[in-house]
Formats: C-alpha cells, sequence, structure tokens
C-alpha cells in the first residue's frame, strides 16, 4: 500500500507500509471494501437493519470469516452495541457472505432518524483492515 506523508517542514516523501526485511511491498492487511464484492445496509422491517458483505470467490470469503473482524463480538465493537441488539448472525457459505441483522437506535422514519431506510448505516465496515490468511 503505497502512503504520501506530509513530515516536518512540509516536505512530502513516500512510504511503503507492509515492507518485510528486505524492503520489499507486503501487503499484509487489506481493508474490508477492497476485499468484498459488495457491503450494503438496509431495513429489515421498521425496527431493524441488516447487513450483507458479499465476497467475489471462496479464498476471500474465507479470509475474512476466519479472521473474525465480522464476528459477533467484533460486530459489537465496531457499531458500539451490546450483543443482545444483534438479532441474526449468518455466515452463509453457498452465497459467500456475512450477514448480521441489528437493532435500530430508533425505529425507522422516527424523529430524528437521518436514515429512513437503512441503507447508510454500512460505512463503519468498509476501512476494517483484514490480516492477511
Amino acid at each position: 500500500m503505497r502512503r504520501f506523508e506530509i513530515a516536518a517542514g512540509s516536505d512530502i516523501f513516500y512510504t511503503e507500509s507492509g515492507c518485510d526485511d528486505e524492503g520489499r511491498g507486503i501487503m499484509a492487511d487489506r481493508k474490508l471494501s477492497e476485499i468484498a464484492k459488495t457491503i450494503r445496509s438496509k431495513n429489515a422491517g421498521v425496527d431493524k437493519i441488516t447487513f450483507d458483505v458479499i465476497f467475489p470467490d471462496r479464498v476471500s470469503y474465507d479470509r475474512v470469516r476466519e479472521s473474525g473482524v465480522l464476528s459477533r463480538a467484533s460486530v459489537c465493537r465496531i457499531f458500539g452495541i451490546d450483543a443482545a441488539q444483534i438479532t441474526d448472525h449468518v455466515e452463509f457459505d453457498p452465497a459467500l457472505a456475512i450477514k448480521f441483522t441489528i437493532y435500530r437506535r430508533m425505529p425507522s422514519g422516527s424523529p430524528g432518524d437521518a436514515d429512513i431506510f437503512g441503507s447508510q448505516q454500512y460505512g463503519p465496515l468498509l476501512d476494517i483492515e483484514v490480516p492477511e490468511g
């Protein structure tokens, strides 16, 4: 992964992250958004939001599933919720998908609800770092 950084004195320099001892670039971690084919959220009734993370191939699916970055405990940390707020959590092998459903903080369409369709709630999943398997 290439990254540009601004050093003291406004000098810009290039760094290669994840280099091994010999200086060759190795991308050990990747963002979930770089691995998954689809990351989405949507209403599951008026009081729940469901999330789908779908992968393009078995290798990608297994990498994320085995890493635990989308486990029940991880979902709780990512969204700042208690385990009781997760109503469903499924690793669905036939579809190469990890799906989970959580209770909404308020019913869809309530005063103060900024996302009536629940379609903007997947953002925190995009930058999750997935370690190399």
